[in-house]
């Protein structure tokens, strides 16, 4: 498949999308880098943004299996992953697979279940399979994460820590909407949902064939350099802890690469990389301690965004 129809057919995706969520193409774009190049998805934010909504467009615009978990202090790890019963008319234990056996899963609300229930979904998201009772059982791909959180609610949740939190490719806030913005989400959903209009505009096979694409996306030296520039100011950085891991260099480079088909160029430019930066790194950094913590990440990342010299166009190969 050539870059040129892959990103006709991402951009059919968007305003498929587009129909039901308004004013966030950034956001949108960026889940769509996040599926083209297999990464998971955190959305976080206060309630009633259209996280859910969000997750939900995307699923119903792509010919895939779909599944939702409401994620709940009493949600059990076999809840998830499913689970071994005695069948008394075969006589012998069968195995029912859980939610987590389709293409697209939505965790909503992660936070709200025990660590080991957390646990049981993120070694699906690292190693694509399943083990219960011995037997290992592989995901189909894609295999595609949407999780989501509410920062707010903290009472009677349990928050991801930093080693989960590297699991996710990246982590996106929806934000609030503009006035005009919401003038339009009014006059859209006041007849009815528009969620239930949505028909499907990508197959499988189409959507496993785009995400080959873009690992021949070319990345100059320089673009990596970049990267990794950026990367080790975190490391050294005086506000923070813990810088990103190897880890998220190897998945920085996977989204730039994503990133650039979504925009529809086979090479990745430095404000590609820009605009991943805080998506890809925020969440993978630990802040020394502090009050509004997320922000200070936010802004630290800001910071040595403005501190690391962009790579010119003297490019030498």
């Amino acid at each position: 498949m050539e870059i040129v129809q892959a990103a006709s057919i991402l951009k059919t995706i968007k305003e498929n999308i587009n129909k039901v969520i308004i004013g966030k193409s950034e956001v949108i774009d960026l889940v769509l880098t996040a599926l083209l190049s297999g990464g998971h998805i955190l959305l976080e934010d206060v309630p009633g943004t259209g996280k859910t909504k969000l997750a939900k467009s995307l699923a119903r615009s792509l010919d895939l299996p779909f599944s939702r978990i409401q994620f709940t202090p009493d949600l059990l790890p076999s809840d998830i992953t499913g689970i071994n019963y005695y069948n008394q008319k075969q006589g012998e234990f069968v195995y029912r697979e859980g939610p987590v056996f389709a293409n697209i899963v939505l965790a909503d609300e992660i936070n709200r279940a025990t660590p080991r229930t957390q646990s049981s979904l993120l070694e699906c998201m690292e190693e694509r399979q399943v083990t219960v009772d011995g037997v290992t059982m592989h995901l189909e791909e894609p295999f595609l994460v949407i999780a989501t959180q509410n920062p707010i609610e903290t009472a009677g949740t349990y928050p991801l820590p930093e080693a989960q939190l590297d699991r996710f490719l990246m982590q996106l806030p929806m934000g609030l909407p503009e006035e005009s913005e919401e003038l339009q989400m009014m006059e859209r959903f006041i007849k009815g949902d528009p969620l239930d209009e949505i028909e499907p505009v990508c197959t499988k096979e189409t959507l496993l064939l785009m995400s080959q694409v873009h690992r021949e996306i070319f990345v100059h030296t320089a673009v990596r350099e970049y990267i990794l520039a950026l990367i080790t100011k975190t490391r050294n950085h005086d506000k923070i802890k813990l810088g990103v891991s190897p880890r998220g260099t190897l998945a920085f480079v996977k989204a730039a690469q994503a990133y650039a088909v979504v925009q529809g160029r086979s090479y990745v430019v430095p404000e590609d990389v820009k605009a991943l930066a805080i998506p890809v790194m925020a969440h993978r950094v630990v802040m020394y301690g502090g009050i509004n913590r997320a922000q200070n990440t936010v802004n630290t990342i800001k910071e040595i965004l403005d501190q690391v010299p962009v790579p010119t166009e003297n490019w030498e190969k």
